[in-house]
């Protein structure tokens, strides 16, 4: 078989490699039917944080192995992984906070077991507490529905996951900081969850536009101070009631705070690179709450992947560029230099 694998920055192989075997009876062996490049994947790639090795975290496809103790799974399951190994049965998963798992790990790294694990970019995988991290999609799976099953293992519950932390209601004002791939989806869960009125903050016209098909009302074109006083001017002069922040720079969080009125909350799911500073005396002064952090995903799929299925959510059109998964380099390229959104890889 083969994966992908990062060897420094931009430097992204797809090279042969051993196939996976059945380490525990918990495992199960799957055959990747899509995968896709993140923008978490490109920190790394451009060496801002320093990795090597396997890479990638989100892929749907088809289980052709399981071991003795599976029993939530079966072969011929069509499976949506999250972007995480976990169990669903400690006290941090029933809580509803699956990324912190006592028994988790990340694809790419070492499991509890000690076990090196794959990465979510190759033809192969084995997944870890299986009966856990697996969801099963009811069959048959049409092959147009495929890519929106695979935004289910990231971008879509992150982009939830902001509206949720950030406590999006019927009727609430609503900015999105980042116009990627989460924070596309994260329009999308705002608008699902009844918001008022969605400003999306994008430069691009072909977000601009995505944006709107998934529930934006206004676009900002502005950024720093300039982008805050068009929020603020939008909103009474004081800003939204909920901001999502999904991009994880100081920029962006300076942009989120800043565009929140008094009272408000912040949902945040941009993962925190280049040291991001929050300066706690203009929260402390404005009231303004800050709730998010890495999205539990695998909590949200049972609740969202009803929508997907019967069509009231289609957050594959996040995807704007298809190319095999041999061409992974071109991939991460693409996204790198924001020719694509987000690229979708097929074996």
């Amino acid at each position: 078989m083969h994966a992908t694998l990062l060897y420094g920055d931009h430097d992204i192989r797809f090279e042969e490699v051993p196939d996976p075997v059945l380490l525990t009876g918990d495992d199960a062996i799957v055959r990747v039917v899509a995968a896709c490049v993140c923008g978490s994947d490109l920190w790394p790639f451009r060496g801002v944080t320093r990795t090597s090795g396997r890479i990638g975290h989100e892929f749907v496809g088809i289980v052709e192995q399981v071991g003795a103790a599976v029993s939530q799974v079966k072969p011929g399951d069509f499976v949506i992984a999250p972007f995480y190994v976990c169990d669903m049965t400690c006290v941090n998963c029933r809580n509803g906070f699956s990324t912190s798992c006592l028994q988790g790990s990340w694809w790419g790294g070492e499991d509890r077991a000690g076990h090196l694990a794959d990465g979510g970019q190759g033809e192969l995988i084995r997944v870890p507490l299986a009966d856990g991290t697996l969801v099963v999609v009811p069959g048959p799976v049409d092959d147009a529905l495929v890519p929106h099953l695979l935004t289910l293992s990231d971008v879509l519950g992150t982009g939830h996951h902001a509206a949720v932390s950030a406590g999006v209601q019927t009727g609430d004002t609503v900015v999105v900081v980042g116009d990627g791939a989460v924070g596309l989806c994260a329009v999308l869960a705002a608008s699902r969850l009844g918001a008022g009125r969605i400003v999306a903050m994008s430069r691009h016209p072909s977000r601009q536009a995505l944006a709107r098909e998934f529930g934006a009302t206004d676009i900002v074109e502005e950024r720093g101070e300039d982008g805050i006083r068009v929020v603020r001017e939008l909103f009474d002069g004081v800003g939204a009631d909920r901001v999502l922040e999904c991009v994880g720079t100081e920029e962006s969080m300076r942009q989120a705070f800043g565009s929140t009125r008094p009272g408000g909350q912040v949902g945040f799911v941009g993962v925190p690179n280049l040291n991001p500073e929050l300066k706690l005396r203009p929260v402390f002064s404005s009231n303004v709450g800050l709730r998010g952090g890495v999205a539990p995903v695998r909590n949200y799929i049972p609740e969202l992947l009803p929508e997907v299925l019967d069509g009231r959510l289609r957050p594959g059109a996040v995807f704007d560029l298809e190319l095999p998964l041999a061409e992974v380099a071109e991939a991460y390229a693409a996204m790198d230099e924001r020719r694509a959104i987000k690229v979708l890889l097929r074996p």
